[in-house]
Formats: C-alpha cells, sequence, structure tokens
C-alpha cells in the first residue's frame, strides 16, 4: 500500500494567501461606475431629497453612492459665506467639453450643490449645518431647478418652492462671532443667476474651474478633468496644456494678484454682466478672458445714473477703488444698490479686500 505525504506548511501557506485575498478584494475600494437609474426623472421633483438616492447611510453625511462624481471649483460663487459640497450625476453619457462656458450635460444629468455652514469656519471638525440643497435636473424640456431645505435635525431636506429665510451664526476666521440672516431663494429667482441666452443652465462647470486636483472619496487624488476623462464622464478633453485654468482667488500660490482677481469677478458677475447674461444691457461684460477694456469697467460709464452709482462715474476707476461703482455696489447691503443682486445679506471683506488691492495696482486715468 502506498504512502502519501502532507506537506502542512504548504496547505497553511496556501490557505493564508486566500484569506489575505479575500481581505484586500473586500478592503479594496469598488470600481468606478455609473448606476443606470437611480430614480425615474419624469418623476421629479419629489417631496424629499433621499427619494432620489444619491447618498448612503446617514443622509447628512452627504456620502455619495459609487457613480456620483464629487466636484470643486477653484474659485467659487460666494454664499453669503455658506460652504458648499458639489457632485454631478451623468447616467447618460459624458459630458461635453467647452473651453470657455458651461460643458454641455446630457439629459438625465444632475448638478447638486449642498450649501452648509462650518460651526467654526477655522476648524470643520467642530460640525456643520447643512441648510439646502440645490439641484439642477437636466429634462428634455431644459434644466430644471428644485431646493430641498433641511430640518434643525439634520435628518431630511424637504423640497420649497417659495424659499425660506434662516438665521444662522458662526465663528470665522477672526474667530469672531458672525451672524446673518441667510435667504433660501425661491423657484423663480434661480433663473436670475442661472441664465444663459434666455435659458436656465449650470454656472461652475467650466474648464477653468474644474481645471484643478481634488481628493476623491475614494482616496483619489487627481485634477478633476483628467479624471472625468479616465472615468468616461467627459468626451472632447484636449491636451491638458492648451486648457484654461482658473486660479484660487484667495491663494497667491495660483496666480497672479490680477487673474485671481478676474477670476473672483468672473464667478460671482459674469453670470449677468456677460453678452448671454441678463445684464447685457449694461454693456458691462466680465468674463475671465475678456480684455481690460471700457466693456470690461475700466473707466466704463453706468447706462442709466442714479442711487446704484453712488454718484460715482465709472465703473472702474484705476488706482481708485473708492471712487469706482463696483466697489461701491459690493460694499452695499442696499436694495437695488447690492452687487449680486440676490443671495447676498452680508459684505464678502475679503473678497472685497482682493478687488481693492487688485483696482490700486490698475494704470491708467479715467479722462
Amino acid at each position: 500500500m502506498k504512502k502519501y505525504f502532507i506537506n502542512t506548511n504548504n496547505i497553511i501557506l496556501c490557505s493564508l494567501s486566500i484569506l489575505l485575498s479575500l481581505f484586500y478584494a473586500c478592503d479594496k475600494e469598488p470600481e468606478f461606475s455609473i448606476p443606470a437609474e437611480l430614480f425615474d426623472i419624469n418623476a421629479v421633483p419629489f417631496e424629499n431629497l433621499r427619494e432620489y438616492n444619491f447618498f448612503e447611510g446617514d443622509i447628512a453625511d452627504l456620502e455619495p453612492v459609487n457613480g456620483i462624481v464629487l466636484y470643486e471649483l477653484n474659485t467659487p460663487l460666494f454664499s453669503n459665506y455658506a460652504a458648499k459640497k458639489r457632485f454631478v450625476y451623468l447616467p447618460n453619457g459624458p459630458a461635453t467639453y467647452n473651453d470657455d462656458n458651461v460643458f454641455e450635460f446630457p439629459v438625465g444629468s444632475v448638478i447638486i450643490k449642498n450649501f452648509y455652514f462650518d460651526n467654526d469656519i477655522r476648524n470643520p471638525e467642530q460640525g456643520r449645518k447643512i441648510i439646502e440643497t440645490r439641484l439642477l435636473i437636466h429634462k428634455e424640456d431644459g434644466w430644471f431647478p428644485a431646493s430641498y431645505v433641511w430640518n434643525d435635525e439634520q435628518t431630511a431636506a424637504e423640497f420649497n418652492i417659495v424659499g425660506r429665510s434662516v438665521n444662522l451664526s458662526w465663528t470665522h476666521y477672526d474667530g469672531q462671532e458672525k451672524s446673518i440672516r441667510y435667504s433660501v431663494p425661491n423657484k423663480n429667482q434661480c433663473k436670475g443667476c442661472h441664465e444663459f441666452n434666455k435659458e436656465l443652465v449650470p454656472i461652475g462647470p467650466k474648464a477653468r474651474n474644474l481645471n484643478g486636483t481634488i481628493t476623491y472619496p475614494n482616496g483619489i487624488v487627481a485634477n478633476q478633468l483628467e479624471q472625468w476623462k479616465e472615468w468616461d464622464i467627459l468626451s472632447g478633453l484636449p491636451d491638458m496644456s492648451v486648457v484654461s485654468k482658473a486660479p484660487v482667488w484667495n491663494d497667491p500660490s495660483t496666480g497672479s494678484l490680477n487673474d485671481r482677481a478676474r477670476a473672483y469677478i468672473d464667478i460671482n458677475c459674469a453670470h449677468c454682466h456677460s453678452e448671454e447674461g441678463p445684464a447685457n444691457n449694461s454693456g458691462l461684460y466680465m468674463n475671465y478672458h475678456r480684455e481690460l477694456s471700457t466693456n470690461m469697467g475700466i473707466c466704463k460709464p453706468p447706462v442709466a445714473a442714479g442711487g446704484g452709482s453712488g454718484g460715482r462715474k465709472f465703473a472702474i476707476v484705476p488706482g481708485s477703488p473708492d471712487e469706482s461703482i463696483l466697489i461701491y455696489r459690493l460694499e452695499s447691503l442696499e436694495p437695488d444698490v447690492s452687487m449680486p443682486e440676490l443671495s447676498r445679506s452680508v459684505v464678502d471683506d475679503e473678497g472685497l479686500e482682493l478687488l481693492r488691492e487688485w483696482i490700486n495696482e490698475l494704470d491708467g486715468e479715467c479722462g
């Protein structure tokens, strides 16, 4: 009779190898994939944000399901010091690249913007309060805005059409307590900012705003445009050497004073003040790539004199911020004077300081 000898060492090593493989397979993040359909687009708007299935676990954690893509803007729109966590959902194919304007998103796409306030801006780990989640849903007949207001318990966000005001306070950058009355816009006000050629469209997702490196929830650190291309959610991306890049407005390491000021003006003003925007009759066009000229505001008189000019003669007076209508309107909180017209009930002190410094450095004289 033959005798068989079993090498127990080999069995143990083999077993350990299998167990380790299983462990790493379970621990590994799932590969990126877009879910086919999270909700029925013909049934929106839902009464509760949870019905869209964008987030998993505790909804207040804003942890996206696989396929919902986090994105950030190099220089964001100022919204009364609200922080924002942005996502995009692209179930029906990639967005199409555009070098200057917002990308073209296919029907079914959703832009998701969550507005919140940290209890202490200097230390986000001390908690936050989510105020609202705004959706732009691309339906067959165009973009549809839907706003959801969060309850105080942070357990749910309910659909809101008429808008709402919320009293808020937080610890500011300087350690002082800051308080505001935050306004959630009503449905009709959305078009006031999001109008382009008389149609409602997104504002932020442009190549220059997305051309930056971020850390994704799965730990990937990558340039957003390159990562979107790798995930097949962006088509037509040219060589990155020719892609425009806006700096971070408050980070001098990312661009010159002029470029940072222009990026701030572009995101905060140019969605209205452009040839395609609702303020096109003003003749004041403030797009990022526009040459510094009269149309950009340099020594440009207002179309109509009045309280909005504060007695000043020109939109931007090189070397004289206090004589510039731009500064006067950004400093004001008065109705019919304050700019932007909507969703601002407090002065952006830091942004204003940047623009004052920029105007002081501009060369030229107004006749």
